[in-house]
């Protein structure tokens, strides 16, 4: 087991990790930007190092620095949580040449599943279903070509990255003309990586994604699915485990070829494949995010597993220590983002918590750094806790989602509490009638 963990990321995440690494006996050390210096994670951590000024470039994004910490505090592995360097096989290498363990898949597997263009080559050979697309285009001659070949509307899409960044639709050839170079600009901007592709643009899809795990010596599972089609600008909103609309034979077949995905690139850790479900029943694999998900409590709710905590002691070299036919998924689970985001222009808010309150009760999990006094910065991710609830069944969950969110209270910022208290109620919402821009549509009709 290791020595000592650095967590290379901040916010409720870094606290997570903090928490499975406690319950493993194995101390922490905490990074903090100058803007983070009193959060929450610096104080749980055994010990914390600063390691910049507030911009991500120059802190949580500083592979040199975060790996100066690494070395100098002991530490002998380290985990990235999700986002900043998360998916960056060369702050793997990084970490590798310098004998610290990297907890999460190879540099080498990330390199493949973070390159949707190679991603979707390598479901091909698998015989995993993909949505009808393009290798990576360069001109507007050569999109148009191809565009034409898969039929309009088609969606444009970095190579190299996810988030809704670099993600452009075309409806026609004049709003390709339009859209790519635009799509470009975006993807050089957020990856460094100006590289685009085309795919077939499906009507009203829900998106649907596969929980992995694999360990180091070949092995891997699926853990269920989840229902992740609440979606504003491609950034999940709500998400629920197991999906109303996905059959124990269609669950089989997805988690057989996201467990086939995992092995043909030798994948260790955790990681989810995702999925484009059409009302028609058919569903194709659009890409692997090769880390720990914001969703990940779902999961641990309906199966009891601890998603952290694996990913350490598969890092650390231990076998999986369960078998597919062992997975078993009970009840319902949901969770509700909580931003700091204006409610009616979702703008980002920043400000001091002057008033905190979270529900509580058997079947709520909070997971949040925030407490009364806290400052939220405007430099981050404007994701500030995460509530989660668990039911026998969807309906209970529902209702303990309404209860829970209703009980909330955050001052001092703005926040889309309101925003939740009102989609979860909404009639569509409460009958799983959704798809992925179902939340577009629904400001629309405002």
């Amino acid at each position: 087991m290791f020595r000592k963990i650095l967590i290379a990321n901040r916010g409720e995440i870094a606290v997570r990790i903090i928490r499975a690494c406690r319950e493993l006996g194995i101390p922490t050390v905490s990074i903090f930007s100058e803007a983070d210096r009193n959060s929450l994670h610096v104080k749980l951590a055994d010990q914390s190092i600063c390691i910049g000024p507030p911009p991500a470039v120059k802190s949580y994004l500083n592979a040199h620095n975060i790996v100066s910490a690494a070395l100098i505090s002991g530490a002998d592995a380290v985990h990235p949580g999700y986002g900043f360097l998360s998916e960056n096989p060369q702050f793997a290498e990084i970490c590798q040449s310098h004998n610290l363990t990297f907890i999460g898949p190879s540099a080498e597997a990330m390199s493949q599943l973070g390159d949707k263009a190679r991603a979707r080559e390598i479901a091909q050979k698998s015989g995993i279903p993909v949505i009808p697309g393009t290798k990576v285009v360069e001109t507007l001659e050569q999109a148009l070509k191809e565009a034409k070949k898969i039929e309009f509307p088609v969606m444009i899409k970095a190579a190299a990255g996810g988030g809704g960044k670099g993600m452009r639709t075309a409806l026609s050839a004049k709003e390709l003309e339009k859209n790519l170079p635009l799509a470009q600009g975006e993807a050089e901007a957020a990856f460094g990586d100006s590289r685009v592709y085309l795919e077939k643009y499906l009507v009203r899809p829900r998106h649907i994604e596969v929980q992995i795990l694999g360990d180091r010596l070949g092995n891997a599972a699926a853990l269920g699915e989840r229902e992740c089609s609440l979606q504003r600008k491609h950034q999940k909103v709500m998400e629920e485990a197991p999906s109303s609309v996905v059959s124990h034979a269609v669950r089989e077949k997805m988690q057989k070829m996201a467990v086939r995905m995992a092995q043909s690139v030798q994948y260790s850790g955790a990681g989810t494949v995702e999925f484009l479900m059409e009302p028609n029943g058919n569903f194709y694999m659009i890409e692997v995010n090769a880390r720990i998900q914001v969703e990940h409590p779902v999961t641990e709710m309906v199966t009891g597993m601890d998603l952290v905590k694996e990913q350490i002691l598969i890092a650390s070299g231990e076998k999986l220590g369960f078998k597919q036919e062992q997975v078993v998924i009970q009840g319902h689970a949901i969770e509700c983002r909580i931003n700091a985001e204006d409610p009616q222009t979702f703008a980002p808010s920043s400000g001091t918590i002057t008033k905190l309150h979270w529900a509580g009760g058997p079947g709520i999990r909070i997971d949040s750094h925030l407490r009364i006094g806290d400052s939220i910065p405007p430099f981050y991710d404007s994701m500030i806790g995460k509530l989660i609830v668990y039911g026998k069944n969807r309906q209970e969950a529902l209702r303990k989602l309404r209860s829970a969110l209703d009980e909330s209270e955050i001052a001092g910022i703005a926040t889309n509490l309101d925003f939740q208290r009102r989609l979860v109620r909404h009639d569509a919402v409460q009958k799983a009638d959704i798809y992925v821009t179902f939340i577009e549509d629904l400001l629309k009709e405002k």
